[in-house]
């Protein structure tokens, strides 16, 4: 696809990196003050409504940054127009590549997306002198490869339930990184994507999704409040319906 992405609904959206809810995973986050500031002098701010496109795969972006707030998925279109989810890009998630003028994917915004942006080539020329940022994001680049190989595991070898529980714990255990809750409290989510979006990004019908979702919640591992609002009474009990080994997790 070669039309440009539409021009995004601009806000005055303006963030203090001190309290950005994302500060401690993003990209600066190992950053000092000097550091910061030299980001500061290359970064605007970006906000797209769900479903707005924020780039379409082929397309020059002039920009790279971090999702602040929101989600936006990944995807891919093949030559016959068949459409395939391929990733999601959740808060602290990084988009773009610097050294890459396109991207690949078409990326679109599920709800509504601000984004913390720096111009492409100050942050390409800012990654040499700035080390703390190249690591960082060198950190990132490893743990999205980690993520898509979990996420082959997934689609391959994973029952429908294990599948839903997985991506509810990806979403929840994210949620619970960068809100902050207390760890062995209820973490309350607002699911990003719709059950049939789910359904395609699992690779299962709708009425399995609906019908492993209603499973969950009968037994007490989930809680809705109405179709996309999920509050996750005890993060270990959804852990368990993953299929994961659970020796040496991440939540203690």
């Amino acid at each position: 696809m070669t039309s440009s992405a539409p021009v995004p609904k601009l806000k005055n959206v303006e963030v203090e990196c001190a309290g950005c809810p994302i500060r401690h995973r993003a990209v600066c986050a190992r950053c000092d003050a000097e550091d910061l500031q030299r980001l500061e002098e290359i970064k605007y701010y970006r906000t797209y409504e769900a479903g707005q496109a924020i780039a379409w795969a082929g397309d020059e972006m002039g920009f790279v940054g971090s999702v602040v707030r929101g989600v936006a998925t990944i995807s891919q279109t093949m030559a016959d127009g068949r459409k395939q989810m391929v990733g999601l890009l959740l808060p602290s998630d990084f988009i773009g590549r610097p050294g890459r003028s396109s991207t690949p994917y078409d990326v679109t915004a599920v709800s509504e997306v601000t984004l913390c942006c720096f111009r492409r080539k100050p942050f390409e020329q800012l990654l040499v002198s700035t080390p703390a940022v190249a690591e960082r994001l060198l950190d990132m680049a490893l743990d999205e490869l980690d993520a898509a190989r979990e996420w082959m595991l997934i689609l391959g070898r994973k029952t429908a339930r294990e599948k839903i529980a997985s991506l509810l714990t990806i979403v929840a255990r994210r949620e619970a990184t960068v809100g902050l809750p207390a760890i062995k409290g209820p973490i309350v989510i607002d699911l990003p994507l719709t059950r049939e979006a789910m359904a395609d990004y699992l690779g299962l019908t709708l009425e399995t999704v609906s019908r492993q979702i209603s499973a969950l919640k009968n037994e007490g591992v989930i809680e809705l409040d109405g179709k996309r609002r999920i509050a996750v009474p005890d993060i270990r009990l959804l852990m368990a319906e993953t299929g994961d080994d659970m020796d040496g997790g991440l939540i203690a």
